[in-house]
């Protein structure tokens, strides 16, 4: 079972993907971007760079990547799904700002005891839970306050 963060409660065995130049092309392109990006913008920002991958091949490649959790997902203020290269190996989840798309990447042992403890007082085993905190980054505070 996944989570969006790619955890899994049992390790399936990773399948094989042929290693292609558009998976190469996707996946280098997310290297290079620290917010979330959904799809169609990661397709826009490699076009724009002379990448000639299509839109719906993007999505096959990013989604087989979420699958295999090479990227996180999860979805934006407007339900959108978005995708990032993570750093963090562990279970985590991520502060974003609604107005420019900034995430921190958080550990939260408070949540993951509060959902341990209600997952077993309720009988539930196998659990996955994913948790995004969506608010104002400093900056964007600053500046809806200078208004």
């Amino acid at each position: 079972m996944s989570n969006a963060h790619g955890n899994r409660a049992e390790e399936p065995a990773i399948k094989e993907q042929r290693v292609t130049k558009q998976r190469i092309a996707v996946g280098a392109a997310l290297d290079t971007i620290d917010d979330f990006v959904s799809t169609q913008e990661l397709h826009r920002m490699m076009y724009d760079a002379g990448s000639r991958v299509s839109l719906a091949t993007t999505y096959r490649i990013v989604q087989s990547m979420a699958e295999d959790g090479q990227v996180d997902v999860l979805r934006n203020a407007e339900g959108e799904a978005v995708y990032r290269r993570c750093a963090a190996s562990t279970h985590h989840h991520h502060l974003l700002c609604r107005n420019c798309g900034k995430t921190v990447d958080i550990e939260a042992p408070a949540v993951e005891a509060w959902a341990a403890s209600v997952a077993q007082d309720n009988g539930f085993t196998e659990v996955a839970h994913t948790v995004e905190i969506f608010g104002l980054c400093p900056e964007c505070s600053a500046a809806k306050a200078a208004k």
